[in-house]
This record gives C-alpha cells, sequence and structure tokens, in this order.
C-alpha cells in the first residue's frame, strides 16, 4: 500500500512538474496587444485599415484563434479585431466574478480601446453572439452592424436536461483545470494531435468516455485551422485559467439566460443571420424568427457547416462582413 501511494504521489509530482517545465518554455507570445478593463487585461489582435471597424466574438470556450479562417479574409477590405475574454488564451484571469454584464461591459472598454468614437460591425460565434447583441441593445448608435453565427438560442430556455448538461459541463471544467495543472492535459493533447493510435484508450481512462469523445472531436474542429495555429490552440488549453473560465462561463449561461434572453439589438440595425446546416428544422426556425425581428435582416443556412462555421465555410460569414461594411460606407 505505501508502495502504491508513493508511486502515485511520484507521478502526481512528475506531472507538476512537466506542466511547470511547459510553461516556463511557452513559446508562443501574444499575437496582439493587452487592454486593461479594469483588474485584468484582455488580448485583442488587429490587421488590416478601413472603417467601419469589424470585431470578432468568440464562442464560449473559444479564443480569437477560431478565427484565424476569417480575420485575414476581412482585414482585406477592412480593419477588423479579434478579442479573448478573461481567462482564455492569453488574457488574464478574470479578477472578478462573472457575470453577463461584466462580460458586455468589457468588450465595450475593448471598443473604446481599438477604435474609440467609431461605428462597429460586430461579429458573434455561438455565446458570443449573446454578448454583440446585448452590446447592441446598449450602445445602438455604436453598431453599424450584427452578423450572429450560429447562435445557441435555444440553450436560453433552461430545461431539466439542458440544466443538467450545463452543470456537468462546470464539473467536468473543474476537473479539466485540477488535469492541467498536473499536466494530464497537456500530454493528452499530444497524444491526440500526434495521432498516436493508443491515444483514445487512454483518455477514456482518464477523463470519461463522453470527455473523451469531445475532446477527440474538438482536436477534429481544430485541425480545420491552418496547421501553424495548431500548436497555439493546443498550448492555450494546457493553462488552467481557461478551464475556470469555462466554468465561469457557463454558470452565466444557466443563471442569467432570461436576462441574456431579453437583450435584443434595436429593430433598425442590420443584422445578419447565420445558422449551421446540421440543426433540426425546429432550430433553423427560431433563427430565421431572430432574423425576423429586425427590420434590415437575411438569414442564412450553411449547409454544409456543423457548429463551427468559421471553420467550415468562413466564406459566408467573410461575404455577410463584406455585405455590411458596404452599406454601412453608403449610409
Amino acid at each position: 500500500m505505501g508502495a502504491a501511494v508513493s508511486v502515485v504521489v511520484a507521478l502526481v509530482l512528475a506531472g507538476v512538474v512537466y506542466q511547470q517545465i511547459s510553461i516556463r518554455r511557452r513559446q508562443f507570445a501574444p499575437t496582439g496587444s493587452l487592454i486593461d478593463v479594469g483588474g485584468h487585461r484582455l488580448h485583442a489582435r488587429c490587421a488590416g485599415s478601413g472603417a467601419p471597424l469589424v470585431l470578432l466574438e468568440s464562442g464560449i470556450a473559444a479564443s480569437s484563434l477560431s478565427w484565424s479562417l476569417v480575420q485575414p479574409e476581412i482585414a482585406r477590405f477592412t480593419r477588423t479585431c479579434a478579442y479573448d475574454r478573461a481567462g482564455f488564451a492569453w488574457s488574464d484571469a478574470a479578477s472578478s466574478p462573472r457575470t453577463f454584464d461584466r462580460i458586455v461591459d468589457e468588450l465595450a472598454r475593448v471598443l473604446d480601446r481599438v477604435a474609440a468614437g467609431e461605428r462597429y460591425v460586430l461579429v458573434g460565434h455561438s455565446f458570443g453572439s449573446f454578448v454583440i447583441r446585448a452590446y447592441a441593445a446598449r450602445h445602438p448608435d455604436r453598431v453599424a452592424g450584427l452578423v450572429l453565427v450560429d447562435p445557441p438560442t435555444e440553450w436560453l430556455t433552461m430545461t431539466p436536461q439542458r440544466l443538467r448538461l450545463i452543470r456537468r459541463g462546470r464539473r467536468l471544467s473543474r476537473v479539466g483545470g485540477v488535469l492541467a495543472q498536473l499536466g494530464i492535459v497537456r500530454a493528452s493533447l499530444r497524444l491526440l494531435t500526434g495521432g498516436a493510435p493508443g491515444a483514445p484508450r487512454r483518455l477514456v481512462k482518464v477523463f470519461g468516455p463522453t470527455a473523451a469523445g469531445t475532446l477527440q472531436r474538438l482536436v477534429g474542429e481544430v485541425r480545420k485551422l491552418p496547421s501553424d495555429v495548431h500548436p497555439m490552440v493546443q498550448e492555450v488549453w494546457c493553462d488552467p485559467k481557461c478551464f475556470a473560465a469555462m466554468a465561469a462561463h457557463l454558470r452565466v449561461l444557466e443563471t442569467e439566460g432570461p436576462a441574456i434572453e431579453a437583450t435584443l439589438p434595436p429593430e433598425g440595425i442590420p443584422l445578419i443571420v447565420i445558422s449551421s446546416g446540421n440543426h433540426p428544422p425546429e432550430e433553423i426556425a427560431q433563427h430565421r424568427a431572430l432574423a425576423s425581428r429586425a427590420s434590415a435582416a437575411r438569414h442564412v443556412v450553411a449547409e454544409r457547416s456543423t457548429h463551427w462555421v468559421q471553420f467550415d465555410q468562413p466564406d459566408l460569414i467573410v461575404d455577410a462582413v463584406r455585405e455590411l461594411v458596404a452599406s454601412a460606407s453608403r449610409r
């Protein structure tokens, strides 16, 4: 028994040392600038020139890297910025508990820093679509157009099943944070991205079959990004703060769903809603109804896309942005 305990302690210590050495050797510096939003800094990466500025808001657990196929194309015709919410990628961990109001306020501070006094076209994927439409509801005079990419509107109606899934996600996030501190997340991702044949079996033992399958699917999605981005995505997700941030965001979705649903942008703001093609008809209908609330709106179905439209059909997002930028320029 004593020998077994000693082996476990040795493995834990080895994992911690492995994680700390890897962090110190981190080779990826922030790709943009760090903006103080009051107590912590958020990372924003900007490219291109022109107006209006296009701001890219990521999904619930994603980062600015998720726009790697979209941002360079938008930068060809106007200035564009992608940023990381608190706790993700190169941004600092949050210095205060996460609420939806704070998340929207921090977006406002980022916009004031990168393009003070301008009007913006805002693009939000998944949870990010809630953030940008709330900003538009509060600052309609600053918004020239909105692109909502596969907004998960169904999650704003909290059924018992969805509540269980969110709470399970929060528990898994906390476990993931511990595993990241022990170096297990880093080692597992290296096995997966390296194509090691035994990786799925090892992941099932460490994470459980559901989490392992989810991780494998996410790795498959990330592989759709440019190859030079893969090591950066892997690196940022080996940091325990990302798991803490994910748990905090899931708590916001769980506790503030009705308030989030109530923050709809004014009808006069041009709006394009893009749905992934793998949704059931009732969810496509919800997106169409969301678009119908605006006086200048359009609904697009990305027929060949999963939830990650920016990976599967980035051209649809770029075309939607180009349309709104041209419209804003004419106005």
